[in-house]
């Protein structure tokens, strides 16, 4: 999830545990701890396809979390010896942190390695999308009562009740995907439509819009479902992947990697004798967030590797106009 997600839910677990016994401090260690699993972003990867793939990596692991939760207890004890006997509020605090963090972050379609370093496959849950108001709000507003509130008592009520509302709408998430991925298979054996996977994905800032991946053998559809507009069935768009297309992959570092982080959700193309691969999991048709230039075709030697560089994203103001056209009126293009 986006940081001010993060931030807003560590500080509501923060105070919610210790809020009581220690006030705003409780908020501002979630806070900070809320914001430590994505400081790996900083640290030097290879390339930008390890950037990619490594993010999420150790410092989403639930073993490592486990492992770091006493040095950082023994730290905010050190820091605040007038909390020395809150030891194991503070256990509950700074592994409920970065329990929720990671946790949360699963849920996304981005992919969290929880398991590293026994495994390093990305959990993706596509439940929720990386930026969502109607989760978020609800944490800020709660949290943002209870660190100004006079009356502790209804300061901590608020952070509750906040919490407590940002996990009836991940649940209602949930709800909403198990309903789009019933309503998905019972069209695909409708229609004997060929699939190898199938990805629902919550559209942009929402979870009443879900957008569809199929891929099959030649290429892959991409469509939309909404649960408001009345239509029972998704509506989806062809598009097609040849073999020559795909056939230069086979010779290319790094693919594999990416292969499996995207879970297999990925299309090639060529664009100005560049060879790229684009993440079908983020974003849509021409906008898709990660791009990834591998290789350059040579007249003479053919398709050459290149130390592979993530593309600028060109997001489309009329993709947006269109998911809001959408939910206002049920317009289906």
């Amino acid at each position: 999830m986006d940081s001010i997600t993060q931030i807003a839910l560590g500080s509501a677990v923060g105070h919610a545990v210790l809020g009581r016994q220690i006030g705003r401090r409780a908020a501002l260690w979630g806070a900070l701890l809320g914001t430590l699993p994505d400081l790996d972003v900083f640290l030097p990867a290879a390339n930008d396809v390890a950037a990619f793939t490594e993010h999420r990596g150790f410092s989403h692991s639930l073993l490592v979390i486990a492992a770091i939760t006493p040095l950082l207890v023994w730290l905010a004890r050190r820091l605040h010896p007038d909390t020395a006997h809150l030891r194991g509020r503070w256990y509950a605090l700074i592994f409920l942190v970065l329990t929720t963090h990671v946790l949360l972050d699963a849920f996304t379609v981005y992919g969290t390695q929880l398991f590293w370093p026994l495994s390093d496959y990305p959990v993706s849950g596509s439940v929720i999308f990386i930026i969502d108001p109607l989760y978020t709000l609800p944490l800020l507003i709660g949290v943002g009562i209870a660190l100004f509130a006079r009356d502790t008592d209804r300061g901590m009520r608020a952070n509750t009740v906040g919490l407590v509302l940002s996990c009836l709408y991940l649940a209602w998430a949930c709800g909403a995907k198990w309903h789009t991925d019933t309503v998905v298979r019972e069209y695909l054996a409708r229609e004997n439509m060929p699939h190898e996977r199938v990805l629902t994905t919550p559209g942009a800032f929402n979870t009443l819009i879900w957008r569809i991946v199929v891929m099959d053998d030649d290429g892959y559809y991409e469509g939309f479902y909404s649960l408001i507009d009345g239509h029972p069935a998704p509506t989806f768009t062809r598009h097609v992947q040849t073999p020559e297309q795909l056939e230069p992959l086979h010779a290319l570092p790094h693919v594999d990697r990416l292969r499996r982080f995207t879970h297999g959700f990925y299309s090639v193309r060529e664009q100005d004798n560049t060879l790229i691969l684009s993440d079908l999991r983020m974003g849509m048709r021409d906008s898709y967030v990660f791009r990834f230039a591998l290789a350059t075709q040579d007249q003479d030697t053919g398709w050459q590797a290149i130390t592979p560089y993530q593309l600028e994203t060109r997001y489309s103001s009329g993709q947006l106009g269109w998911l809001w056209r959408r939910l206002r009126s049920a317009e289906l293009e």
